[in-house]
């Protein structure tokens, strides 16, 4: 809901699916257009396990080699949530990825699919245009395994 009559809140986590659904398309342009333009203030990007990217360039590089390596991605959000201070806003979910890489050959089917936990925030800033993002950060959830708990032996 991004009408007159939808809040702030609304249109920024209008935004926000946007972004998400735009990775799962593979669709480069429309993801590079939910982004800050240059010109404006530099934008950054964390991706689970990568240094911090930063300057627009950059940042959309990034996301054209992760859609070029990967045939298949999904994202479920939970705990979503969305503040609007002024022209600001932050988000902060987690994303419950389900995600398979390119087949191994041509004409073999993709390898098996992955899961991942990722905690993400996203900041938007709100410019004549619409609510564009400026930072996205994603933190990988490390989960104990079943060998960790209750493990009281000393190495």
């Amino acid at each position: 809901m991004t009408g007159p009559t939808s809040t702030a809140a609304e249109q920024v986590e209008a935004v926000n699916t946007a972004y998400y659904e735009a990775l799962e398309r593979g669709d480069f342009e429309e993801l590079a257009m939910l982004w800050l333009a240059d010109g404006e203030p530099e934008v950054s990007c964390v991706h689970p396990g990568w240094p911090v990217l930063t300057g627009r360039g950059e940042v959309l590089r990034s996301y054209a080699l992760i859609m070029a390596n990967t045939d298949y991605i999904q994202f479920f959000l939970t705990d979503v949530k969305v503040t609007v201070t002024g022209g600001t806003a932050l988000v902060t979910c987690t994303e419950n990825i389900l995600s398979g890489g390119p087949a191994p050959e041509d004409g073999e089917d993709p390898g098996p699919l992955v899961g991942q936990l990722v905690v993400a925030t996203n900041v938007f800033l709100r410019t004549s245009d619409g609510w564009r993002m400026w930072s996205h950060h994603g933190s990988p959830v490390l989960a104990e395994s079943d060998d960790d708990e209750g493990d009281d032996t000393a190495d």
